[in-house]
């Protein structure tokens, strides 16, 4: 008998869990670098293509936000993925140029695993301009609508039609435009320094669902929901500071501040450390209100934040609820 034969049982196997691990890895928060870019990414994987967002974080701390679209490539075991839109944010490093990814996935075992390769502009893919580095972690820094997905995954979080809803509220475009835009695919090519080759593909065939309901804006919570008054807080020296924290077990509350009917922070996640907001005295009128909305109600409603108000030296406090119906305002005023 030969002992180099390998039985195709054993062979078979390999083979699957090669074919699992791709797949199901995929899916999930890689962080890293790109171009020398700080960068977190979830990327959702629906069949072979991609979907998801991107977060840059600047040198001088500004996050940018992008959606992001792409696929994976199991002949060459290969990501690829681009930023689609701007979703918020914008810096002075991003020249308005979407970066197009392109990286080898690799699974070494245990929890480790890795994505590896080089970046450019979308605009010109045979022309590198940076490198790839990422790596998969269990737990993300930025919290969106992804993470239910990413959360429920193996519970039916991995379902078309729920990726596609999710997407839509992530901020893409709404609607098929008249003539679909033809996608470019990156073929890698041998191991050498040629450039990647870019092709056309016809554009995927669109299934048309029923939409979900559109869920309300920040801006349509403040406007709808009753204004309950809390405190009124004096002003004086130069400046207020403000501190917010999750005033019961932290539990995912998520607020946005809105100071005399003007957005000043949206997406604020209530932790145990301090959120903190400067108001310089100069810029505010005699009579000013603060009112806090809940984006969501965590885990465990009502939305709820402790406020501490630094003003001339003395410290006021503020016990913050939000729910479905109500949000908070606290009310600063100069003396006469």
């Amino acid at each position: 008998m030969n002992k180099s034969f390998i039985p195709f049982s054993i062979l078979l196997a390999f083979i699957l869990v090669g074919e699992i691990c791709n797949a199901q890895a995929i899916t999930g928060v890689w962080r890293g670098k790109i171009d020398n870019q700080r960068v977190e990414l979830k990327i959702i994987q629906k069949g072979d293509s991609l979907t998801g967002t991107s977060y840059y974080r600047s040198l001088i701390g500004s996050v940018r936000r992008h959606s992001i679209k792409g696929y994976f490539d199991q002949n060459s075991n290969s990501v690829i993925w681009w930023d689609d839109e701007l979703i918020t944010g914008k810096s002075a490093d991003n020249p308005g140029q979407s970066i197009l990814s392109v990286a080898d996935f690799n699974c070494p075992g245990g929890s480790k695993m890795f994505l590896d390769g080089k970046s450019s502009r979308k605009e010109n893919p045979r022309n590198p301009t940076g490198n790839v580095s990422l790596t998969k972690v269990n737990n993300p820094s930025f919290h969106d609508e992804w993470d239910a997905v990413l959360e429920t995954w193996s519970e039916g979080g991995n379902d078309p039609y729920i990726i596609d809803s999710v997407s839509r509220i992530a901020g893409a475009k709404k609607g098929a435009p008249a003539n679909p835009v033809v996608v470019p695919t990156v073929v890698r090519p041998p191991v050498t320094n040629t450039p990647p080759v870019v092709k056309a593909i016809p554009p995927p065939v669109i299934r048309k669902k029923a939409e979900p309901a559109k869920p309300a804006t920040v801006n349509e919570l403040f406007t709808t929901r009753k204004k309950t008054f809390v405190k009124e807080i004096p002003i004086e020296g130069d400046s207020i500071e403000l501190q917010f924290y999750d005033n019961a077990e932290v539990d995912g509350d998520s607020i946005t501040l809105y100071l005399n009917n003007k957005m000043i922070f949206t997406h604020v996640r209530l932790t145990a450390s301090p959120f903190v907001v400067t108001l310089p005295v100069i810029e505010l009128s005699n009579s000013n209100e603060l009112v806090m909305v809940a984006e969501n109600l965590g885990s465990i409603p009502p939305n709820t934040a402790f406020m501490i108000a630094m003003v001339g030296g003395k410290r006021y406090e503020a016990y913050l609820e939000s729910t479905e119906g109500s949000s908070s305002l606290i009310r600063f005023s100069k003396k006469n």
